[in-house]
């Protein structure tokens, strides 16, 4: 049995190493974020002079140039759109998927899973011109579905891999007993399954949320026209090499890190639930 440890048992010097170690790396985590914010604030010529120094004249010119000329505002809501349905359907397909895949043991099961899993292989910039090459003939190209669908396709092989892996792990008495008491295959989904797969289903949320909302290549590839970009996208407008006004660019980026923020802060604790919960089952 593993022996158990009090931090109290812990020598002096092993603590002041520890919390200097934890102390060091908070300020190079929260240092550079807290650089980025308030440069932001500042004009591009307060920023050549005293790039660190922190902003002796504030203003909000920045950001009501990137929200007015770089469309920003309309990217946000593209951004929300875009991850907000795909991460629903990536994780609804996923968890359902998962359950026919752990307790359906039919002799097509394990070649279906398979294929799932092969998709982790599938990188994205493979696929580019293929997918661009297929929408454009189907007509979907400079659509908010063609956007979405792919974001679905890439997000539900590892959301699979997760769902299934945990689901194994739910008793098979629970589901017979279901079965038992005539419940049908889909209420067995939403009235065991489901209920009992909750850090699976925190955990398949925040990695298709953040992988959705900083995704940058396929919304790039994929459209053109500004009012179906997203968030990158139009930050990277700010961002390249004829763009020399810093200001423009922190300011970009600030809005665009500020909803990544607000997420961790108000689903913390889910999220650490849910790590927990998938990595270890009880």
């Amino acid at each position: 049995m593993a022996k158990e440890y009090n931090i109290g048992q812990i020598s002096l010097p092993a603590k002041i190493i520890a919390y200097t170690v934890m102390i060091t790396f908070t300020v190079l985590t929260i240092g550079p974020l807290c650089w980025l914010f308030y440069s932001s604030f500042k004009l591009n010529a307060e920023i050549a002079r005293s790039p660190i120094g922190l902003p002796k004249d504030p203003t909000f010119q920045n950001f009501s140039i990137v929200w007015r000329e770089g469309r920003i505002g309309i990217a946000f809501v593209n951004s929300i759109i875009y991850t907000g349905v795909a991460t629903t359907f990536i994780v609804v397909l996923a968890l359902a998927t998962g359950y026919a895949f752990a307790k359906f043991n039919y002799r097509i099961t394990g070649f279906f899973y398979m294929f799932f899993v092969l998709g982790l292989l599938v990188v994205v910039h493979s696929a580019l011109v293929p997918l661009f090459v297929m929408e454009t003939k189907l007509n979907i190209d400079n659509t908010r579905f063609g956007v979405i669908l792919p974001y679905i396709a890439f997000g539900l092989p590892f959301a699979v891999y997760l769902a299934t892996s945990y689901i194994k792990g739910i008793p098979n008495a629970l589901v017979e007993a279901a079965i038992i008491d005539g419940a049908s295959y889909l209420d067995i989904f939403w009235h065991v399954i489901l209920p009992v797969s909750r850090p699976i289903v925190t955990t398949m949320t925040i990695f298709a949320f953040l992988a959705n909302w900083n995704e940058f290549v396929l919304v790039f590839t994929l459209t053109s026209k500004t009012v179906l970009q997203s968030l990158p996208v139009r930050i990277n407008a700010f961002a390249g090499g004829m763009i020399t006004d810093y200001g423009l660019r922190f300011a970009s980026l600030s809005i665009g890190i500020v909803p990544i923020i607000f997420f961790y802060l108000i689903f913390r604790r889910q999220i650490a639930k849910g790590f927990a919960g998938a990595a270890v089952k009880e």
